[in-house]
């Protein structure tokens, strides 16, 4: 028998060791582009996140925020909370008298609750992150009483950060003005019934509530729209005015009212009247010339009282000491007839402008169940001995406006550091 081939002739064991080194070779090159797979990956990532981020503050910088709904807190149950609200009527120092439940016996049951949206967590309320959000900016309440009860509900919480200094109050304390040195953060509250033009009309019986002549195409030059330039952010709010007898009035000429009954006038009723000025206040604010091209615009929907067994001016009282229950409240009301007319209008301008720099501060299901949270009789009766079921004590279920508010800012805002 010949020798055998070379190849055969080596041992197994070098053989082995041939092939192990022919191996490694293989998987330390593939190691080698996996990792440079790796690095190329992470640097586009890296600079894909820069880019979108240089992107977003471009896009803050030219057209401002974009209000846009992330979680739908429309809908929810209030749940209890043990821990109570962030500021007691001790610890506020800027808490009205008026709004001091506390103070004259109303039972605490109503502060330990708080509102849990059905697809998501509606965050409890930092004064610190709020402060820091608005800082250098300027923000107003613009409406009613209840437009001011809100602002009065931000300024106990916000006081518990830092304390704000009152800057200007007018002869009729409807236009306040406050001030949050330290972050150089501003608060009004701008008083409007209406939105729109409004004169009172003298009743022949002399009896409130007074009538009013609410002019639907005089908006543009109200108290408040002059007020608009210089602002970051608008809060809008109202409608309880009109569920008086009011007369409206357009290029000049009365044509029709509100609840008026009269033979020869029509009523249109108080959703369409609503509808118009909502309207109106919003195509004011999307026009105005002198105004911030990013000043965002919040709508807070309608919020009813819960007066029983009477109404204001007859009786009514209100003595839950508990949140009504679902099948309690009726989502075929005219209180949800009017919010779904501020909701509509909110997205036909934010269609008619292309900006979406209008959203809703939605808190009607949730307020229609806190029949427990109003100031009833839990005032100082000397200056008013009817029940007060329309506006909230503080602290109070209001406080949850601000728990909105701040989350529709945080949504659109990048993160503190």
């Amino acid at each position: 028998m010949g020798p055998l081939p070379a190849s055969l002739s080596s041992s197994p064991r070098k053989l082995l060791d041939r092939n192990s080194s022919k191996l490694n070779a293989v998987v330390q090159r593939d190691i080698k582009s996996s990792l440079l797979l790796l690095l190329v990956l992470s640097t586009v990532l890296v600079l894909s996140v820069l880019y979108s981020s240089q992107a977003d503050q471009t896009g803050a910088q030219s057209g401002g925020i974009q209000v846009e709904e992330k979680c739908d807190m429309s809908m929810g149950k209030w749940v209890r909370d043990p821990r109570g609200p962030l500021y007691t009527n001790l610890t506020c120092p800027t808490l009205p008298d008026s709004k001091n439940c506390q103070k004259y016996g109303k039972d605490p049951g109503h502060l330990f609750w708080r509102w849990q949206p059905d697809g998501c967590d509606l965050p409890r309320f930092s004064p610190e992150r709020f402060l820091d959000v608005v800082r250098g900016k300027r923000l107003a309440f613009i409406g009613d009483s209840l437009a001011r009860n809100q602002m009065e509900s931000l300024l106990c919480l916000l006081s518990q950060a830092e304390t704000p200094t009152l800057v200007d109050r007018d002869a009729l304390d409807k236009f306040v003005t406050w001030h949050f040195p330290v972050h150089n953060f501003t608060l009004m509250v701008m008083w409007t019934e209406f939105y729109a033009h409004a004169v009172p009309v003298p009743d022949t019986n002399g009896k409130p509530p007074i009538p009013f002549d609410i002019h639907l195409d005089r908006i543009v030059n109200a108290n408040w729209t002059i007020r608009l330039p210089g602002l970051d952010y608008a809060i809008l709010s109202g409608g309880n005015w009109f569920f008086r007898v009011n007369y409206l009035w357009e290029d000049g000429h009365r044509i029709g009212c509100v609840n008026c009954r009269e033979a020869n006038l029509t009523d249109f009723g108080i959703v369409y009247a609503i509808r118009r000025v909502v309207k109106a206040a919003l195509q004011a604010i999307a026009v105005c010339k002198d105004c911030k091209s990013n000043l965002v615009t919040f709508l807070r929907t309608y919020t009813p009282g819960h007066h029983e067994h009477g109404s204001w001016s007859s009786g009514g009282y209100c003595n839950r000491t508990r949140p009504l229950k679902e099948e309690e409240i009726s989502l075929v009301s005219i209180e949800w007839e009017l919010r779904n007319a501020q909701d509509e209008e909110v997205r036909a301008a934010r269609e008619t402008t292309g900006s979406k720099r209008f959203g809703v501060l939605d808190v009607t299901k949730a307020m229609m169940l806190r029949a427990d949270g109003h100031i009833g009789a839990h005032k100082d009766k000397r200056w008013v001995n009817a029940s007060d079921c329309l506006h909230w004590c503080l602290p109070g279920p209001i406080d949850m406006w601000n728990d909105m508010l701040l989350q529709r800012l945080t949504e659109d805002s990048p993160p503190v550091v």
